[in-house]
């Protein structure tokens, strides 16, 4: 029920919004407009202006819809991963997302070459994003390293995609701001659309999916969605 280029256009507050009625979407049919407020924390005035933003004339219309897609959910309902996954991929099929892709696909085809950066599990991808490339006939190097010396050398008319679950990964950060010294276009993929990496690149691409933290807060959160763009990209230029 929320679009991707609806998605693209919340500020920080009705992400904060967004990403709560996605996790908590079984509850809602049941809570009043005061209620959910509250749990979120903002005013009901908030609330209402960002029913209004989607479409619906107030939180009754609002609430139906959710219960009509709970509805159309359960007629197969996916564990709760799943499910998440499902909506991602409903906002992806759309126009609005294809348009998303096409800037950064332009950047892509005018570069020379693309470095791929990342930490932990995004440095693997960031791996995996540079063979991908390289298969498809762009020149790519991944680096999951982000202590890598790069100071010395030249990058005219390489392209950064930095890569970070959260966006603000401080050696990330910081090797794209290295890259921007050396005029580096710079793209990037991150679950977070108000994060440092996603305000500071050219192009970023953010996939809104629930974070989550097991044994002693290590991310398990999926990547699925990252090595979704990388893929499209990919297989567009």
């Amino acid at each position: 029920m929320f679009s991707y280029e609806e998605i693209q256009k919340f500020n920080e507050t009705e992400i904060l919004i967004y990403k709560f009625i996605i996790s908590n979407i079984e509850k809602i049919p049941y809570m009043t407009i005061r209620e959910l407020a509250s749990d979120i924390h903002i005013s009901t005035s908030t609330l209402l202006r960002f029913c209004n933003k989607n479409g619906f004339e107030g939180y009754s219309e609002f609430k139906k819809a959710i219960n009509d897609e709970i509805h159309l959910l359960k007629t197969q309902p996916p564990l709760e991963d799943l499910q998440e996954l499902n909506l991602f991929f409903q906002r992806t099929n759309s126009s609005a997302f294809e348009r998303k892709l096409s800037s950064a696909i332009e950047i892509i085809k005018n570069s020379d070459y693309l470095i791929f950066i990342g930490n932990g599990s995004s440095g693997t991808l960031a791996k995996y994003g540079a063979r991908l490339f390289s298969n498809m006939g762009k020149f790519s190097v991944g680096l999951e390293d982000t202590f890598y010396p790069i100071e010395t050398y030249s990058y005219k008319n390489a392209v950064i995609i930095a890569l970070s679950e959260s966006g603000e990964t401080k050696g990330v950060v910081d090797m794209v701001r290295q890259f921007q010294q050396k005029k580096c276009m710079v793209l990037s993929i991150t679950n977070a659309p108000n994060s440092t990496l996603a305000q500071i690149s050219d192009w970023s691409f953010s996939y809104n999916i629930k974070e989550q933290r097991v044994n002693g807060d290590y991310n398990a959160t999926t990547q699925v969605p990252t090595l979704f763009i990388l893929e499209c990209l990919a297989r567009r230029i």
